[in-house]
């Protein structure tokens, strides 16, 4: 029997028997559509977090008070809180003097405060502080005016750039550019509004006031810790900018070469590998478990392909008796178990899909359906409708025509 013909005939008892059909087919589908959605948060939640989180900027890394490692638990935390000094001006030009392979050293410090225009207040608005050169480091843009300069951070000017939220609920109606702000009580003219970011996980990322770090500094006070970004001059170099901050920032404690570092040096890199740590197993166990209704839609498509065999003993006695080979009707048995499956795994992957966009729209969870993983789930379905068609293929080709045909 030619491959085309089994198919033609798998197609056809598939839509005689709708209704049955269909039951057989809402296992796969939820297993499929389960599987799929659970792929799209993950490839969705991984993709979010090397856009928004992990983008530190072109051949950028930053230097901090705490390592990754630190956040493991309260205990290293606390532990690197009693251990780690804070990281100061002094360790800033010390990285900028460094010179060879670090091109760029920009400093960041922030706190919240109110912001007040008029008679409106907002509170506990992020104060961002940063020397001038972090908007090249970090592609901060301007959705109008500018980021303050260089010389506006060294004479410690009133100057402010702000989020795209702060501008839209405290200028409404007139533009912001030029006018002036009151943050924790003291006057900013505001000189820019950034352009939108967005949100990450539903926090707002546009909430933000940003000032020279001059400034900030001399109002806030200098005691706290601050934090670098630091570029290389090009991407072949980034590896040895990194081993040149690690020197500088070991040399200015005075670490013993046995001694481990008392400081952070965060990368993109260093975040994904942090972010597997956490939700690798997770993201593992909860394909695994989701995987487990594929199983059981493959176990009801046995059990419907052998009601099958024993409700058409007599078509398959027929078939024999005409001259029908045992591999024709293995053929015929095991094109039906795999089109049902494939079917159902064409409507799950149509269902999962819909799911995805419903919980990227309703919540701040993203979302991706990548067309491997949609391949994938096609080839799964398909198999298991194939496996789980052996034995009713196998137990049709071996009945005996003769006791077929007597069959009622």
């Amino acid at each position: 029997m030619p491959f085309l013909e089994a198919l033609k005939l798998a197609v056809a008892a598939i839509l005689g028997h709708k209704l049955r059909s269909f039951l057989t087919l809402l296992g796969v589908i939820f297993g499929v559509a389960t599987v799929i959605v659970v792929v799209s948060l993950i490839e969705g939640f991984n993709a979010y977090v090397d856009e928004k989180i992990a983008d530190i900027g072109t051949n950028a890394f930053a230097v901090r008070k705490y390592s990754l490692d630190d956040f493991s638990s309260i205990e290293a935390l606390n532990a690197a809180r009693r251990r780690n000094k804070d990281i100061t001006l002094e360790d800033v030009d010390a990285l900028r003097l460094r010179g060879g392979a670090i091109r760029e050293v920009g400093a960041k410090a922030d706190a919240l405060g109110a912001v007040k225009y008029a008679a409106t207040t907002l509170f506990r608005v992020h104060i961002s502080a940063s020397t001038a050169n972090i908007a090249d480091i970090e592609r901060i843009e301007a959705q109008a005016g500018r980021y303050f300069n260089q010389t506006e951070d060294a004479s410690r000017k009133n100057v402010c750039f702000i989020g795209s939220d702060v501008a839209e609920k405290l200028f409404p109606v007139a533009d912001p550019l030029g006018q002036t702000i009151r943050v924790d009580g003291k006057a900013y003219q505001v000189i820019g509004v950034g352009k939108a970011l967005g949100s990450v996980f539903g926090q707002p990322r546009d909430m933000y006031v940003a000032v020279p770090l001059s400034t900030f500094l001399a109002t806030y006070g200098s005691r706290r810790s601050l934090a670098v970004s630091v570029t290389s001059a090009g991407p072949e170099n980034y590896q040895e900018a990194i081993d040149e901050a690690q020197g500088v920032m070991r040399t200015r404690r005075k670490l013993s070469p046995n001694e481990k570092d008392n400081f952070g040096i965060i990368t993109p890199k260093a975040i994904n590998e942090l972010r597997d740590k956490i939700f690798g197993t997770i993201q593992v166990a909860a394909i695994g478990v989701t995987s487990i209704s594929l199983v059981v839609g493959g176990i009801v498509i046995m059990n419907i392909m052998l009601v099958s065999v024993s409700e058409r003993t007599k078509e398959i006695g027929i078939r024999k008796s005409i001259g029908a080979r045992r591999s024709d009707i293995v053929k015929q048995f095991l094109a039906e178990s795999t089109m049902l499956s494939l079917f159902g795994g064409a409507i799950g992957i149509t269902i999962a899909y819909l799911l995805a966009k419903l919980v990227a729209v309703l919540t701040p969870v993203p979302t991706s359906l990548p067309l491997l993983a949609v391949t994938f789930a096609l080839l799964v379905s398909a198999s298991v409708g194939l496996i789980s068609g052996v034995y009713p293929a196998w137990r049709a080709a071996r009945l005996d025509p003769i006791e077929a045909l007597r069959a009622e």
